[in-house]
């Protein structure tokens, strides 16, 4: 370990030895008229405002100055209440200008124009907003990892299509971004335009794409100062009237609750949400899981996914935990069974502060608490009922602490807790993570050290450590990683983790070209090798050699290749559900094609056909993925994804009994169904339709015991029915009018149904069939949200 931390110092101290690359800079011009966002930029002080102008191309060829006939001018404005900015975007073929109208944060085939701000000039994360040539909004919280398009700010902007180009308007208020409280402000600032037909984009300030972090490289917008800004205390109340039916009755709910978003000052953020509705979230995809693993779902929740990137650092927080599936299942006796058992729990309530000082301290905190849940037990002797606690009350914590410095390094610390009321499980894991960057980008030194307690009848305790060191710049990148699990690590309670008890070594190495060449626009190839074994045993539970190519035409179609080589027999730890047993896994070679057609045509066409073949006789997986999609025009498009997977002599555990676990040699098909439309009668108000069909089943032919070496015994006594035949269906409709900023009224009709038996059909239209004749639900719903500005109704009296 001392070698280590020598490293990391020395790593330290090289931080300190390198420069910045020149930046562009722009004042912004101070005012106090009123500026109307139209789209036309009428008002004079325009005129006397700085211009942002000399872009340069971004990808594919990049660093190559922007054309005269493409020429692009970005002006900015502010007052006290926001910063405003007008681009005029110059196109010598304007009537080929790309302009379809979607969803709002979706970009759609549509030319576009972004601004990045970082309050902080930190180097670390911006706040994005787009406007397309359709007028249609987009916005997102970025770091170098990931762009999260689930927050939305409320702001303002207009598009002006003209004989030369496009005119975009932008308002964008404080109170939609975070910075220091200082007189005078200084801004990371970037814009990127991005021209649809020719897929380009350009940046203000160059960002190169040998370096490989992008935010770092952005420029400086000052001459903000002095500011006054005003309280930022938003109510969004809403309600929503559900009318449910099925073959057991129907009846109407009827909801309402309340979000608060309060600006405790110009850096951190309060959001609570008081009596939650989320009746018209996306639906999840339900699936036949016959994996040793419960099935990770997305979180569909605006308060979860909103904003959440500090609370994500360390990959503790899996928050569908929260008002998830109860955690515990009540004792019965022999004369008892449950009747009814509850698929979630209820949320009470849930409050999140963040937000980060001006020496670049961010600070989260995410409190919720969750209803007492109960099942319901039937005892067939005495003919009564009784009720079990299979949730206490319980509450979740997530508390962040994450240091920027150096303008892209940081070290945070993380912690989340589970306290459930009574006698019930408690858990509690901690986590340090370094991060540590070159202020050139060229290299970075990340890693971790978890700890998990929890607290039951019996307590246990378990860590994970990591550490990785990679070249993140220039045409030839490499990485080395290694990773250390205890047996005990859990951090389940309000993360998730399925491989625990292993230690690893990983190493890849890439090659892409920077620049188009004569065959590709983009060009990549990966080699990775990757080691795991599991502690107690000393056993290979994992081992792969990898190739991967990603290719981008220059007729901008997208191919990708891989091949994964497994040259080593391998044991499955968990597939048997029981400590200390293991199963075998056989060599095998793993294959997969991809590609995507250019988007910009009316039509595109995906797939992606794969197969596993093992070196165990006749055992092969295969299948494929293809969704054509069509554009009838920039309003109306329809699109299929049909997914299969063939699954010949599977091998999985199904049961066990006095002779030991019994597994099966099975054959299995996944048929799943994807349809999506969209129209758009204006860019604030569409009409969306989603369906989803899916059908599935395991067809079990063999039977065998598994011995204590982890290989198989034939079987040939188990005759127990343990076949599986799956099918989901879901359908929602919705219409959605955005008829104020932040204030959206919903209509949705969605019916649903679920089918399982352990009788297997392999037709698909009779399985069809029966899902719909499974007490099909049915339910319209409609939801209306109202945004409130505390300063606008202030004004009013």
């Amino acid at each position: 370990m001392p070698k280590i931390y020598a490293v990391i110092l020395i790593f330290f101290v090289f931080l300190n030895f390198n420069s910045y690359a020149q930046k562009k800079s722009i004042r912004a011009k101070s005012i106090t008229e009123n500026i109307i966002v139209d789209g036309k930029i009428n008002e004079s002080i325009w005129k006397s405002a700085d211009i942002a102008t000399d872009f340069v191309m971004f990808e594919p060829d990049n660093g190559r100055p922007i054309s005269q006939d493409k020429k692009t001018e970005v002006k900015i404005l502010y007052d006290n209440d926001a910063i405003y900015i007008a681009a005029l975007l110059y196109d010598n073929e304007p009537d080929k200008i790309q302009k379809e109208i979607t969803n709002r944060d979706v970009f759609g085939v549509s030319d576009t124009f972004s601004v990045s701000i970082n309050g902080f000039n930190d180097g670390q994360q911006d706040f994005r907003f787009f406007v397309s040539a359709a007028g249609v909004q987009m916005d997102c919280l970025a770091t170098e990892d990931l762009e999260d398009f689930s927050w939305d700010a409320i702001w303002d902007s207009e598009i002006t299509l003209t004989d030369f180009g496009w005119v975009v308007e932008m308002k964008i208020p404080y109170a939609a971004l975070r910075f220091s409280k200082t007189e005078k402000q200084t801004w990371g600032l970037n814009f990127m335009r991005e021209i649809k037909r020719d897929v380009q984009k350009y940046t203000w300030n160059r960002v190169d794409t040998k370096i490989g972090a992008v935010i770092p490289q952005a420029g400086i917008l000052e001459g903000i100062e002095n500011i006054n800004t005003p309280t930022r205390l938003f109510f969004i109340p809403y309600s929503s009237l559900y009318y449910q039916k099925n073959d057991i009755g129907s009846g109407t709910t009827i909801k309402a609750g309340l979000d608060i978003k309060y600006g405790i000052n110009d850096s951190f953020t309060l959001d609570a949400i008081l009596v939650p509705d989320f009746g018209q979230t996306k639906f999840d995809n339900a699936i036949l899981n016959l994996e040793p693993f419960e099935q990770q779902l997305e979180e569909n929740r605006p308060f979860f996914t909103e904003g959440t990137d500090l609370f994500n650092k360390g990959g503790l927080f899996y928050s569908r935990r929260i008002g998830g599936i109860p955690s515990t299942e009540p004792e019965t006796t022999p004369t008892e069974e449950i009747t009814n058992y509850p698929s979630s729990v209820d949320l009470l309530n849930a409050v999140k502060i963040s937000g980060r000082t001006e020496k670049g301290l961010g600070i989260g905190f995410l409190n919720a608490v969750t209803e007492k849940t109960y099942a319901t037990i039937w005892d067939n002797e005495t003919e009564t009922s009784r009720k079990a606690v299979v949730e206490p009350l319980t509450n979740y914590n997530v508390l962040v602490f994450d240091q920027r410095f150096n303008q892209n390094s940081s070290v945070s610390f993380v912690n989340t807790n589970t306290t459930r009321n009574g006698s019930f499980r408690d858990a509690n894991v901690s986590a340090l993570l370094f991060d540590l960057n070159t202020k050139e980008n060229n290299y970075n030194l990340y890693g971790d050290f978890k700890y998990s307690q929890i607290n039951t009848l019996e307590d246990y305790s378990g860590y994970k450590t990591s550490l990785n060191f990679e070249k993140t710049s220039g045409r030839y990148r490499y990485l080395f990683s290694g990773k250390y699990i205890s047996e005990n690590y859990d951090i389940n309670d309000l993360g998730i983790i399925f491989y625990t008890n292993y230690h690893s070594a990983l190493a890849n190495a890439s090659y892409r070209i920077l620049n188009p060449s004569s065959f590709f626009n983009t060009f990549k190839v990966e080699q990775e090798l990757n080691m795991e074994v599991q502690n107690t045993t000393g056993k290979t539970q994992e081992a792969w050699y990898k190739t991967v190519i990603k290719a981008t035409s220059l007729s901008n179609h997208y191919f990708e290749f891989a091949l994964v080589v497994n040259p080593l027999e391998t044991f499955d730890f968990y597939e048997p559900l029981e400590y200390g047993k293991y199963v075998f896994i056989p060599k095998r070679i793993a294959s997969y094609f991809g590609f995507e057609s250019n988007r910009n045509h009316a039509f595109t066409f995906d797939t992606t056909p794969f197969f596993t073949k093992f070196n165990q006789e006749g055992r092969i997986t295969y299948g494929i993925y293809a969704s054509p999609k069509y554009r009838f025009n920039d309003k109306f498009s329809l699109a299929y994804a049909f997914d299969y997977t063939r699954e010949k002599n599977d091998i999985g555990r199904i049961d066990s009994n006095e002779t030991g676990i019994i597994f099966t040699e099975r054959n299995r098909e996944i048929v799943q169904n994807n349809f999506t439309g969209k129209y758009a009668l204006n860019n604030k108000m569409t009409i969306n339709l989603t369906a989803r069909y899916y059908w599935s089943y395991a067809d079990n032919a063999k039977f065998f015991t598994l011995q204590d070496s982890g290989y198989l015994t034939p079987n040939n006594d188990y005759s127990v029915n343990k076949n599986r035949n799956f099918n989901s269906w879901n359908f929602d409709l919705s219409y959605s009018w955005w008829f104020a900023p932040g204030s959206e009224i919903s209509f949705l009709y969605r019916n649903y149904a679920e089918e399982r038996t352990n009788v297997v059909e392999k037709n698909l239209s009779t399985n069809l069939k029966n899902v719909f004749n499974n007490n099909l639900t049915n339910i319209l719903s409609v939801s209306v949200r109202y945004f409130i500005d505390y300063n606008v109704v202030k004004n009013k009296f």
